[in-house]
């Protein structure tokens, strides 16, 4: 059985330091979630003091008086509360807005498993069982990583695995197009180089189909090691040339880069995107997939229509394929 869990991101209704502050506002988003058929939120660490309120647990304490009041917020909203957190490492939450730490460094690795202890222990408390985090710097900063770094990252994200997992949570790398690891084979040589036993994926489809990596492929090779989904479309592909683009975070991501490209991410739909939604989920089906699948629509421009969308693709085509897999499994006698 597969016993797959479905979540929404909130990520798509953060698009500027003041549009999403408020209790109502966060309320009116936990509804939307709710009755677009989804059970849960995630979350994304930010530094950015009271104006980014759900970036930390310390912002939710205080603006909900605390992380259990905040659940029960999220429960009348019907959601059972929150699946996982997203937590780069290069931002830091020592001062808002500071500069974090990098795990290819070795006397970073106290810091951020310290940091990555307090989501874990925020998750505990708010229902959810994975800590999603970046893996490594840019393609364009580092160039490929040589097997010294690789290592150094190793020996990073199994101390932060073993760590979070004292706390039920599991650790889950998140691959971006951008990300170092898509050069040489990055990807697979940490992940070969890594304890399958503390360290999984985070497979974010659209990423990885930028990226030029076939999710339905990656999930068949690696099916162990993904330990969470995102799922979002794509229809533009970056080659390893682009991504090293220099401040391609800015340059390709945010303004899209020479070719202009204003949207890089989309709801999962059929509509033709790089990404087969159906394949993928049968493959997930095929594999026994037990942990969240988190929907995400970055840069939609309408959110809450977005997160409406997709929990109809969900409900109607994807939900359906997860089910008749687990109603296909023998009985346990």
């Amino acid at each position: 059985m597969t016993g797959a869990k479905w979540a929404y991101a909130l990520n798509q209704w953060d698009t500027n330091i003041d549009a999403f502050v408020r209790r109502r506002e966060h309320e009116r988003a936990f509804k939307t979630v709710s009755i677009s058929g989804f059970s849960a939120v995630e979350l994304t660490a930010v530094s950015f003091g009271a104006w980014e309120p759900l970036g930390t647990p310390q912002q939710i304490a205080d603006l909900y008086g605390s992380l259990e009041q905040f659940r029960d917020v999220l429960r009348s909203c019907a959601l059972d509360g929150v699946s996982s957190y997203v937590y780069d490492p290069f931002i830091g939450f020592d001062v808002e807005m500071g500069r974090g730490y990098d795990p290819v460094l070795e006397t970073s690795i106290p810091k951020i498993t310290e940091t990555a202890r307090w989501f874990a222990g925020a998750l505990r408390e708010l229902g959810g069982d994975v800590l999603v985090v970046r893996p490594a710097g840019s393609a364009w900063q580092t160039g490929p990583l040589g097997d010294e770094q690789i290592e150094a990252l190793a020996r990073c994200w199994n101390a932060v695995g073993a760590a979070v997992a004292e706390d039920g949570v599991a650790l889950a790398l998140h691959f971006d197009f951008l990300s170092a690891l898509r050069l040489d084979d990055g990807l697979e040589r940490l992940l070969d180089a890594t304890d399958p036993e503390v360290v999984g994926v985070a497979l974010d489809t659209a990423e990885f189909a930028i990226a030029g990596i076939d999710p339905v492929d990656f999930s068949t090779r690696h099916a162990a090691r993904v330990r969470h989904v995102q799922l979002k479309d794509a229809r533009a592909v970056v080659d390893d040339e682009e991504a090293r683009t220099p401040h391609a975070e800015h340059f390709v991501r945010t303004e899209g880069g020479s070719r202009g490209i204003l949207r890089w991410f989309f709801e999962p739909t059929d509509e033709g995107g790089l990404v087969d939604f159906v394949a993928f989920t049968e493959a997930l089906a095929e594999q026994g997939y037990s942990g969240w699948i988190v929907v995400e629509s970055d840069q939609s421009p309408h959110p809450a229509e977005s997160a409406m969308v997709s929990g109809w693709y969900v409900q109607k085509v994807l939900a359906p394929i997860l089910d008749g897999a687990e109603a296909k499994a023998p009985a346990i006698a």
